[in-house]
């Protein structure tokens, strides 16, 4: 139960970031989870949002260097030794995370070499794997 990732390729400038949210904001769609790293010139934003599908479309009109991936998200208990609990899962499985980040509370979204696999180490952990359907849904009260 794969969610979409919206990764966008940025110069490590002042503003970069926010023209992305902004065009985001202009476009009525909502960021449930983000991450940024810099790779020196240039930085990967990645953007969980309620319409992928609607973003990725905004971006590409606007000329920026976006593409689509599948991460899996988690809803952990909140209590130690969870996340802990479920990169063991993981990576007994032999799977690499290739990065990993927090969304909404305790949802976390991460990406590995294979999404099948991972969905199969953790189908008999005490998590629950939040789809598209849900992150879109989502709303802070």
């Amino acid at each position: 139960m794969a969610v979409a990732q919206i990764s966008v390729f940025l110069e490590s400038q002042p503003g970069h970031l926010q023209r992305v949210l902004a065009a985001f904001e202009a476009a009525r769609l909502d960021v449930r989870g983000y991450s940024v790293s810099d790779t020196g010139d240039y930085g990967i934003a990645r953007f969980i949002l309620d319409k992928p599908a609607e973003a990725l479309e905004v971006l590409r009109e606007q000329g920026w260097a976006a593409t689509l991936a599948e991460v899996l998200c988690l809803r952990l208990p909140d209590r130690p030794g969870e996340l802990a609990r479920v990169m063991g899962a993981i990576a007994a499985a032999g799977l690499n995370v290739l990065y990993s980040y927090s969304l909404i509370s305790t949802i976390i979204a991460i990406h590995v070499d294979d999404i099948a696999s991972a969905e199969a180490a953790l189908a008999h952990q005490p998590v629950d794997l939040v789809s598209q359907e849900e992150i879109s849904a989502y709303a802070d009260n």
